[in-house]
C-alpha cells in the first residue's frame, strides 16, 4: 500500500493536484520546484531555520561523496531490501545519502521526512527515486500504522510517534554510534572518551538483531574539519582544536556503527 501524506493542520489526507497537495479543509501546500512538499507550518517551527543549517548540509555533503560512509550505506540499503517492504519512511533523512540508496535497492514506495529545509532541498533536487518533505519527524506527516519500515540514522527517536506510525510487526532499523565512533577526533575535546552502548529498544518495539559496523579510514584535513561539522560536537571545537588538526596533518579515524533491528510489538 502506497502512503499519503497527512495535512499537518488537521490531519486529514492530502490530495496532489497539479503540483499541489490540498486536504478536503483547504489547506494547501506547493510542491517546490526541486520536487518536495514542505509540511512544517510556521506555527509548528522553534526557531526561523530549524534543523541543520546550510553550512552543516554542505560540509556533510563534501564529506560523503568521499565515499567513507558507503558501507554504512549498502549496510542499511541490503538490510531494508531484505525486508521486502511496501513501504519506507527514512525520518530524519538529511540530505538522501541513505534514502537514496534504500529506494534504489528496493521496490518500497520510500518516504524522506526532515525538518532541515536545506537538506531537503538538497535531497529533492538530486534524487527523483523517493519522496521529500520538510516536516518535523516528532510529528511526522502520515497516517497510524501504514508503514512497513521505519529507518533512522543517527536522528532522534520519538517513541511514541514511531510506535504510531509502524504497521504490527513493522521493523525499525536504526544506525547510531558504535562504541569508538569517531575516538580520535573526540579526544580533542574530551579528556576522557567514554565508549557509545547499544541503544535500548523504544516503547512499543522488541530487539531482532544488532551488528556492528567498524572500519577505520586515513582522513585529509579537509575531511576530518568536514566530518566535524556534520556531528553534534562540532560547537565544542575552539579555535585551538581546529589548529591543532590543521597541525597534525591528515590522520586515521575509527568509523563505527551499530545497525540495530527492532519490531513493533
Amino acid at each position: 500500500m502506497s502512503l499519503h501524506y497527512h495535512c499537518p493542520l488537521c490531519k486529514l489526507e492530502l490530495t496532489l493536484t497539479d503540483k499541489t497537495y490540498r486536504c478536503d479543509n483547504n489547506h494547501s501546500f506547493d510542491i517546490a520546484k526541486e520536487g518536495y512538499v514542505n509540511l512544517l507550518p510556521v506555527q509548528n517551527k522553534k526557531s526561523k531555520q530549524p534543523g541543520d543549517n546550510l553550512e552543516m548540509v554542505q560540509a556533510r555533503r563534501a564529506f560523503l561523496s568521499a565515499g567513507h560512509y558507503l558501507f554504512l550505506q549498502h549496510a542499511l540499503a541490503e538490510l531494508v531490501a531484505s525486508l521486502a517492504p511496501s513501504s519506507v519512511i527514512d525520518l530524519g533523512c538529511g540530505e538522501g545519502f541513505y534514502t537514496q540508496a534504500i529506494a534504489a535497492q528496493s521496490s518500497a514506495d520510500v518516504y524522506g521526512v526532515d525538518i532541515s529545509k536545506p537538506a531537503v532541498k538538497y535531497a529533492a533536487k538530486r534524487y527523483e527515486n523517493a519522496h521529500f518533505s520538510v516536516a518535523s519527524i516528532s510529528q511526522a506527516p502520515f497516517a497510524d500504522a501504514k508503514a512497513d519500515v521505519l529507518v533512522s540514522v543517527f536522528a532522534p527517536l520519538f517513541a511514541q510517534e514511531l510506535a504510531r506510525l509502524a504497521k504490527p510487526q513493522a521493523s525499525l532499523i536504526v544506525a547510531s554510534p558504535g562504541p569508538w565512533h569517531l575516538k580520535e577526533l573526540k579526544a580533542f575535546i574530551y579528556a576522557d572518551v567514554k565508549p557509545h552502548t547499544e541503544i535500548e529498544p523504544p516503547a512499543g518495539f522488541s530487539n531482532e538483531s544488532t551488528t556492528l559496523l567498524e572500519q577505520q579510514v586515513l582522513l585529509s584535513v579537509d575531511e576530518i574539519k568536514h566530518l566535524i561539522m556534520m556531528t553534534p560536537f562540532a560547537w565544542k571545537f575552539r579555535p585551538e582544536h581546529w589548529q591543532q588538526i590543521e597541525q597534525q596533518g591528515p590522520q586515521k579515524v575509527t568509523l563505527s556503527f551499530y545497525v540495530s533491528q527492532f519490531i513493533r510489538d
